[in-house]
């Protein structure tokens, strides 16, 4: 049973930095992973992607060069450190994993299991 549990959300001025883990539990040490967001009234959308190592990543246009995902197979664990932060990045952070090795594609459907989300505010 896969289980994804995330962290490390809350509030922070524009410009500000957050780092958001997930703890992922089962067998996803092979797995793809990927964070999405979901604004109010939005859908969701892919905001980036690891392969299986974190040796491969792929990133959203709106996040590149501000966001990083790494992920730490020794704990389990994907993070996205979140910097140069701006009030539309204001989201419930989703990660989510897909089964395969190969680094996932941008569609929520591209992906099998989900994590409750965390919320991040960005002020202005």
């Amino acid at each position: 049973q896969v289980q994804l549990v995330e962290s490390g959300g809350g509030l922070v001025q524009a410009g500000g930095s957050l780092t958001l883990s997930c703890a992922a539990s089962g067998r996803t040490l092979t797995y793809a992973m990927g964070w999405f967001r979901q604004a109010p009234g939005k859908e969701r959308e892919f905001v980036a992607a690891a392969n299986w190592s974190g040796s491969s990543t792929a990133y959203a246009d709106s996040v590149k060069g501000r966001f990083t995902i790494s992920r730490v197979n020794a704990k389990n664990t994907v993070d996205l450190q979140m910097n140069s932060l701006k009030p539309e990045d204001t989201a419930v952070y989703y990660c989510a994993a897909a089964r395969t090795s190969y680094i996932a594609g941008r569609a929520v459907g591209d992906y099998d299991y989900w994590g409750q989300g965390t919320q991040v505010t960005v002020s202005s």
